[in-house]
């Protein structure tokens, strides 16, 4: 193993590391002091490939965050029609926050504390990620008010992303069943696109 290959493997290894006691313990809990013990490395190594506790935390953030990215693309595929694409472009957003429901709620309650790569993903979505959301919504509802296409995309990704993230509780402490996404997008494509 080159030293290259070395340090690459050490840096994957504190973050994966970071990653887990993010998504087990939450960030408050989360020190350098720990990573570098769970990690079997030291507090220096840990600083010297990310600075910071906050530094590091923004990389695991960007690791969520950039499966999210990866999704609009199927939006624009023209070959397909509009609520096909947005069907697929939900199934593929959902299977990233399936992967890391723990993570996402987690930053959800952080509140106004906002990490480096937060701020990435909001200027993405910015420049173009609610764009190519509305266009879709308009192709297939034909509507051109700007609030009311941001309300419709509001309305669909609480339909399909709330039960996600609420699906222990809604099924261990509630006993309820709860749908498989497809059929969950597939019912409320049918009722919210009506007339459509």
């Amino acid at each position: 193993m080159t030293p290259l290959d070395k340090n690459s493997e050490t840096k994957n290894m504190i973050l994966a590391t970071a990653l887990d006691m993010v998504k087990k313990e939450g960030f408050e809990s989360m020190t350098i002091r720990k990573i570098a013990a769970r990690s079997n490395t030291n507090i220096s190594l840990v600083n010297y490939y990310f600075g910071s506790k906050d530094q590091l935390i923004s990389e695991v953030m960007k690791i969520l965050l950039s499966g999210f990215h990866e999704c609009f693309k199927v939006l624009e595929d023209a070959a397909l029609p509009p609520k096909e694409r947005l069907k697929s472009f939900l199934l593929q957003y959902a299977s990233v926050i399936q992967e890391h429901p723990e993570l996402l709620s987690r930053i959800l309650t952080m509140g106004d504390r906002l990490f480096p790569s937060q701020y990435e993903y909001g200027s993405f979505m910015q420049a173009s990620g609610f764009y190519l959301i509305h266009e879709v919504l308009r192709e297939i509802t034909h509507e051109r008010q700007s609030e009311v296409l941001m309300t419709m995309m509001m309305h669909i990704f609480g339909a399909v992303f709330m039960p996600i993230l609420m699906k222990p509780i809604l099924e261990t402490g509630a006993s309820l069943h709860i749908a498989p996404l497809e059929q969950q997008i597939d019912i409320l494509f049918e009722r919210y696109f009506l007339n459509n």
